[in-house]
């Protein structure tokens, strides 16, 4: 028996994933094969280097915990005017999230890593998914984790790489095509409970990709459900945190941590209908975990 953990991208909201992961390692539930896009893959690459314990997970969230906004996302005037008439390819540079990239990687080749991983990324070109198990792994999670527009994207191997949320932001397709009989989905979510829509560009971007990859997320659960074993960790709801708010990181990962324990208690998070957990829903409906 195979088990994989596939984290999907969510920018800020991949704090929840800390809570999830620590709900999972209490249960004794460990990866063989570890799967993440954009901020599923700085997660997925820091428990692959570590193994999936209580202590790992408390260690994560100490990480984001210390995370701002303007510590991934430095502002520079030069760097935003020239984007905007077309001098740039992103508002932000990529040397705040490098340097948190480096920091805490525990393994210099993706193929070096202790748990199997793959990082999913992005042709800019093409738009074709590019599924990276092979190669540095700074630039292959920098690359997962370029938001377009936001962060410049990468070259490698000849190529332009952008966040991997564009192609596959929750990559079940590539577990299920390795034949792993069990794979634990950790999605992010989207904010379900918003009072209005996001202000500002930047936030606006993050708010439509979102939606637009979360309803891909449903249906792809569905057309995977026959194919393994999937137990989906529902995010926590309602959800109120807009994109690229940094400051909330520790209620994400309590509420990550709560809503994760709740549903695993319940047959170990097995579900008739796994997509039904995480299925797109109108302001103020129940988020159902039975």
């Amino acid at each position: 028996m195979t088990t994989a953990f596939v984290l999907s991208g969510g920018a800020n909201l991949g704090a929840m994933q800390v809570g999830m992961l620590r709900a999972l390692a209490e249960e004794g539930v460990t990866p063989d094969v570890l799967v993440g896009t954009s901020a599923g893959a700085l997660n997925a690459s820091f428990v692959a280097g570590r193994g999936l314990t209580v202590d790992v997970a408390d260690e994560l969230g100490e990480i984001w915990r210390g995370l701002s906004t303007w510590s991934l996302f430095p502002p520079s005037p030069r760097r935003i005017v020239g984007a905007l008439f077309g001098r740039r390819t992103a508002l932000f540079g990529d040397h705040g999230l490098r340097s948190l990239i480096e920091d805490h990687l525990a393994f210099e080749c993706i193929e070096d890593s202790p748990i199997p991983l793959t990082v999913v990324a992005t042709d800019l070109l093409s738009g074709d998914e590019v599924d990276i198990d092979a190669g540095p792994a700074l630039e292959a999670i920098l690359a997962s984790s370029a938001i377009p527009g936001l962060l410049p994207p990468v070259e490698r191997a000849g190529r332009l790489l952008v966040d991997g949320g564009i192609a596959d932001n929750t990559a079940i397709s590539r577990p299920v095509s390795r034949g792993v009989d069990t794979i634990y989905v950790l999605p992010c979510g989207y904010p379900c409970a918003l009072a209005e829509p996001p202000a500002g560009v930047a936030s606006t971007l993050l708010h439509t990709m979102t939606l637009l990859i979360h309803k891909r997320l449903v249906r792809d659960i569905r057309e995977y459900s026959d194919d393994a074993e999937l137990i989906v960790v529902p995010p926590p709801c309602p959800l109120t945190v807009g994109a690229l708010d940094f400051s909330r990181a520790d209620e994400l990962i309590v509420r990550g941590y709560e809503s994760a324990r709740a549903f695993l208690s319940v047959d170990g998070g097995r579900r008739a209908s796994p997509a039904d957990t995480v299925d797109v829903h109108p302001h103020g409906a129940d988020c159902r975990t039975e």
